[in-house]
């Protein structure tokens, strides 16, 4: 796996029921390194830290290979990386593969995957269409957040290596399949996997204890 693209967003205003929204999910390629620092990029602008930013949501990573699943449902749209409002765009990214919990390292930082992203209007926004959301939660193509453990400098061309995989965890289209396609007969031991793992949030496991009652 390797960083393809680096991503960086101006904030925006945008119109949603009536109402002036302020947004960063409008990144663009920078050519340049970014700084990953414990609970955001440095120089990016994360607007609503109640959803974006902290330690489980430090940077936003997202797949080149899932580029082309989008580009046939949207052809028309002017496509460059950062479409997602990932910051960093990485090659040969699988989120059937890569466990929660799992630590690799990034450039100079070390990282940690935490938290798959779940969607808002912004993403429909930003691609003109809120049937993207439905489709972003069907498709489990979600990328992932991660847990920055040691800040760094990252760039194009970096290679994102394992470090300490969480083998006995599970992967985030299996986190996906609990947070939005939970099924009583085919996953309640996937559910039980996840609520004993240490590694995953405490606000996913939040999100989906309902089903454990």
């Amino acid at each position: 796996m390797k960083v393809i693209s680096t991503n960086i967003g101006e904030p925006q205003i945008v119109s949603w029921r009536g109402k002036e929204v302020k947004t960063g999910i409008y990144k663009h390629p920078v050519n340049l390194p970014i700084y990953l620092d414990k609970e955001d990029v440095k120089n990016d602008h994360v607007i609503d830290r109640r959803y974006h930013g902290g330690v489980d949501k430090a940077c936003y990573i997202y797949a080149t290979d899932n580029y082309s699943y989008w580009k046939e449902k949207y052809p028309d749209l002017d496509w460059n990386y950062g479409m997602f409002g990932e910051n960093l765009t990485v090659s040969g990214f699988d989120e059937k593969k890569i466990k929660i919990g799992s630590i690799y390292t990034l450039g100079e930082t070390t990282v940690q995957i935490s938290r798959p992203r779940q969607p808002c209007y912004k993403l429909g926004i930003r691609f003109g269409n809120q049937a993207i959301i439905k489709q972003f939660v069907d498709s489990l193509l979600s990328g992932v957040y991660v847990r920055v453990l040691v800040p760094g400098e990252v760039k194009v061309n970096d290679e994102f290596v394992l470090d300490t995989e969480n083998s006995e965890g599970i992967s985030i289209s299996e986190l996906n399949t609990l947070l939005f396609h939970y099924d009583d007969t085919l996953h309640k031991n996937l559910l039980q996997k996840a609520l004993n793992d240490p590694l995953i949030s405490e606000s996913d496991k939040k999100y989906f204890k309902k089903h454990a009652s």
